[in-house]
Formats: C-alpha cells, sequence, structure tokens
C-alpha cells in the first residue's frame, strides 16, 4: 500500500472500502487463493505480505490460516505500527499465525526462494513504470520458490472502449456517494500519484519477471487482481 502520513493509518482501510465496490471481502479473498494453491495449502507455509499496510491481509491470514508463517513487510513505519496495534487489538498474538515484522521494501528483502505464497494488494501502482514496476515483480519472484503463488491487486490503466468515460464518471459519483473527500481519496494512493499500466504490459512484466499469465480474480472498475505463479 502506498505509504501515508502517520496520521492516517486508522481511517486507510475505510476510505479504501468506500473507494473499491468490493474490498471489504479482498483480503478474505486473496487468502482463500493462496491456500488453495500447491505450497502455501500445506502446513505451516511461509506466506509475504508486502506491503501489509494497516494490515487487512493478516487479519484474514490469521482468521483462516492459523498455520501460515507470515512475513509482514511495508516500507512505512506507520503503517506497521497500525498493523501491529490492529492484530494486537483484533487477534492476540498468543495464538496462532506468527508473524515476522520487516521495515523494508521487497526488492531489498532478503528472502531468495524461501517462501511459499505471496500477496500484494494495491502497491505496484505506485511505482512508474521505468524499470521499477519490473524490479518489484522480479524481487517478488525471486522471494518465491518455484511454484510459489503470488495474489496482486492494482489499479489498471483502463482498455480502450466508448463507455471508459462513464466508469471514471461512475467511480467519481461512487466516492462522492461513498462520503469520501478528494483529499481522503488521495491518501490511498487511488486517486493521485499513481502510475496505471494496461493488461498486455501488466503480461509483459509478469513475463519477464518469471511468473506465468495473469489470471483474472477479481475487478471493481478500475481496480483488478490476478493470480500468478512463478515459473520452475
Amino acid at each position: 500500500m502506498q505509504p501515508v502520513s502517520a496520521s492516517t493509518p486508522g481511517r486507510y482501510d475505510l476510505i479504501v472500502q468506500q473507494l473499491v465496490p468490493g474490498y471489504a471481502s479482498l483480503a478474505r479473498l486473496a487468502v482463500a487463493l493462496l491456500s488453495a494453491s500447491p505450497l502455501a495449502g500445506a502446513n505451516g507455509a511461509s506466506v509475504l505480505v508486502a506491503g501489509c499496510g494497516t494490515g487487512a491481509e493478516l487479519l484474514e491470514a490469521r482468521a483462516q490460516r492459523p498455520d501460515w508463517h507470515l512475513l509482514a513487510i511495508d516500507p512505512s513505519a506507520a503503517m506497521l505500527e497500525a498493523a501491529q496495534q490492529r492484530l494486537a487489538e483484533v487477534s492476540p498474538a498468543t495464538t496462532g499465525t506468527p508473524i515476522t515484522w520487516q521495515q523494508t521494501t521487497v526488492e531489498a528483502l532478503d528472502a531468495d526462494q524461501s517462501l511459499d505464497g505471496a500477496l500484494s494488494v494495491l502497491v505496484m501502482q505506485s511505482l512508474p513504470d521505468d524499470g521499477t514496476k519490473l524490479a518489484f515483480l522480479t524481487a517478488l519472484a525471486r522471494a518465491l520458490r518455484p511454484g510459489g503463488q503470488l495474489v496482486l491487486v492494482d489499479l489498471m490503466a483502463p482498455e480502450r472502449s466508448p463507455l471508459q468515460q462513464q466508469v471514471d464518471a461512475a467511480w467519481v459519483g461512487f466516492q462522492r456517494a461513498s462520503g469520501v473527500t478528494v483529499a481522503e481519496a488521495a491518501v490511498t494512493g487511488l486517486t493521485q500519484g499513481v502510475h496505471p499500466i494496461g493488461g498486455s504490459r501488466l503480461a509483459a512484466l509478469v513475463e519477464a519477471a518469471g511468473f506465468s499469465d495473469p489470471a483474472p480474480i477479481f475487478q471493481a472498475l478500475n481496480v483488478q487482481g490476478y493470480l500468478l505463479q512463478k515459473l520452475p
């Protein structure tokens, strides 16, 4: 997730839920997908949550897969602190799902081919397509064992369509109806400072990084989710 200031993490998930239809169920879907995979489906699997933000995927993983060993990383100290506090309040660490916390990026992570699965939700959109997106995906592939899977959710550039103007207007209307201000929406990194790419460009990047073709698993307006598998 896009790093934000220390004053905003507590509002982050609520704002994103108001911006993206279906976001409240997205973490549940992402964890369920990895749970059905050959490697992360095994008992005691190691799973990376890249850009863990305020901990939505971590909470769901603890609920669905208390046997998993989670590696939660985020470059934002404020986000990590918010996630740790949220999990301590909702799901005490005394039972299930050990979590290792690191303030770092995927690119700087030292986890070569040691992880069984990974989740990346609303992270890559903040990276420019000047080699930075490819470096991010390549680092995710490097961290996974061959056959390991990645659930990738990102803001995507729309494909050409005569109806796209209506879709864009609908998102503005949905945002307004949800009571989200322009300033609050900007905090999420979904409306400002983003670098979305199209589906064909994503396919080229994931292939270059060492993943299989993206399998679509989620779409809400221009937010799309994919299941990828690291090639042998």
